[in-house]
């Protein structure tokens, strides 16, 4: 009986929602990373995908194996079962060459991406010399396109956001929103003056979020959101699929500008003192902005003090508010690093 492989052992989005389903696949054990009641196909059948996207790299003796390179830059095969040998096995038998597997190479030269230094030169701009009239340009089409391959999909309904009680007074839901025009000051994703709806996807996330002190009283709201076009900076490997590319050097200049999409994450997440916020929150703002110029309803990144994920809703009305709980704050940790 010849083997079988299924999504689970490449963990990738476009392989997942897309490719396999149109394989015809059964059901069933993978023989590879052994997920039970999964759609399998032969391996044989991804050949195809996975030599476009083989044709991004190139051999060089100081290289390392097509599998480690697609595990770094995509991360693929991070099923807890397919480390480098079995992954090296299941790659050798969709490709229909065990020698390939085991050569070492490198990334094209042939693709490059300036994304990440017009990125670097635009957000010192913005913050230091120039606010609405810049001098630096930066290739706005590409990043259009490049923010599409990160839509969100499988969002949560329910999210939360809390406020720290004052006083024995609860807030109503009336309270738990966004605040008014005049009152909103600058935040993470906005820019003063402009009010989202910030959010978190667990009660410990939204309290989290708040910076709270032991012993308080957190009143955490619940919002239910409609199906919402949102990009996820999160983790731009691990969303972006190169499956879902047909042209090799399409994939290669991809991968190219993964970097820059990391650093455009990086923005939203990346911790920052509160005196220095109103210049520090600039480059995300404005990222923000363009986010929801191209289209979008919000941006989804990750909790820099907390599990979880949170949500920038642009436009606080499409979050409909359902009831009000309390939390008791019981510890606040605090980790700290030698510098």
């Amino acid at each position: 009986m010849p083997k079988k492989c299924c999504p689970e052992c490449f963990d990738d989005r476009g392989l997942r929602k897309d490719i396999f389903p149109s394989l015809n696949p059964n059901r069933g054990t993978c023989s590879f990373c052994h997920s039970t009641d999964v759609d399998l196909v032969e391996p044989a059948q991804l050949s195809a995908y996975f030599e476009l996207l083989a044709n991004v790299y190139e051999p060089h003796a100081e290289g390392q194996s097509l599998v480690e390179w697609m595990k770094s830059d995509w991360q693929l095969f991070t099923h807890a079962k397919m480390d480098v040998a079995h992954a090296k096995e299941l790659l050798g038998e969709i490709l229909n060459d065990g020698e390939i597997v085991r050569r070492p190479f490198v990334p094209s030269t042939a693709y490059k991406s300036a994304g990440l230094l017009q990125w670097e030169t635009l957000r010192d701009e913005m913050m230091y010399r120039n606010r609405w009239f810049l001098d630096m340009t930066i290739d706005t089409d590409r990043l259009r396109h490049l923010i599409d391959f990160l839509l969100a999909d499988d969002l949560p309904k329910v999210w939360y956001r809390a406020r720290i009680r004052g006083g024995d007074d609860n807030f109503p839901i009336d309270k738990m929103g966004a605040p008014p025009k005049r009152l909103a000051s600058h935040g993470r994703a906005n820019p003063a003056g402009i009010p989202y709806l910030y959010l978190g996807s667990k009660p410990e996330t939204a309290t989290a979020e708040v910076r709270p002190h032991t012993g308080e009283v957190a009143c955490v709201a619940d919002f239910t959101i409609p199906d919402i076009l949102a990009v996820d900076l999160r983790d731009p490997r691990k969303i972006i699929s190169p499956f879902i590319l047909d042209d090799a050097a399409a994939i290669g200049q991809l991968r190219a500008d993964l970097p820059f999409l990391e650093r455009l994450g990086d923005e939203l997440t990346r911790p920052v003192l509160p005196q220095g916020a109103a210049i520090d929150y600039i480059p995300s703002q404005y990222l923000c902005e363009f986010i929801k110029k191209s289209g979008y309803d919000g941006v989804i990144y990750r909790s820099s003090v907390s599990d979880g994920i949170n949500l920038a809703l642009f436009d606080p009305t499409k979050a409909i508010g359902g009831k009000v709980s309390l939390y008791n704050v019981e510890r606040v940790s605090v980790k700290v690093a030698a510098i």
